[in-house]
């Protein structure tokens, strides 16, 4: 599984709310700065090649559906950003995110008591 760019992300996001959506309705879904048709066209088709997509032709047109979840990419990326930048230490990330703030003591107690269930 390839990892996808920034725009490709937000697309797959939008697919996986919609579940299945043309071109035109994954458009309006699109915050901001929409791109072109035909630029969105284009990336929804190189979802497709990759495997993230597929379709479901009605004449000239296609409705797109995902093929791979949101959950089996997610798994994937974050655990492949946690090798790249926190060393595979999972200690480290919430070691990070404690430092920045991003994480509380009522949140850290929640996820101990999270793995001391699963024992």
């Amino acid at each position: 599984m390839q990892k996808l760019t920034n725009k490709e992300e937000e697309i797959m996001k939008i697919l996986w709310e919609l579940k299945k959506a043309f071109v035109k309705e994954i458009l309006e879904e699109i915050r901001g700065e929409k791109p072109h048709y035909n630029t969105l066209s284009t990336i929804v088709r190189n979802l497709q090649e990759k495997g993230f997509v597929d379709y479901e032709a009605f004449g000239n047109t296609h409705r797109y559906f995902p093929v791979v979840s949101k959950e089996e990419y997610r798994k994937k990326y974050v655990n492949s950003a946690i090798a790249d930048y926190y060393n595979d230490s999972f200690k480290s990330l919430v070691s990070h995110f404690a430092e920045e703030e991003k994480i509380s003591v009522k949140d850290l107690k929640e996820i101990i008591d999270l793995i001391e269930k699963k024992k």
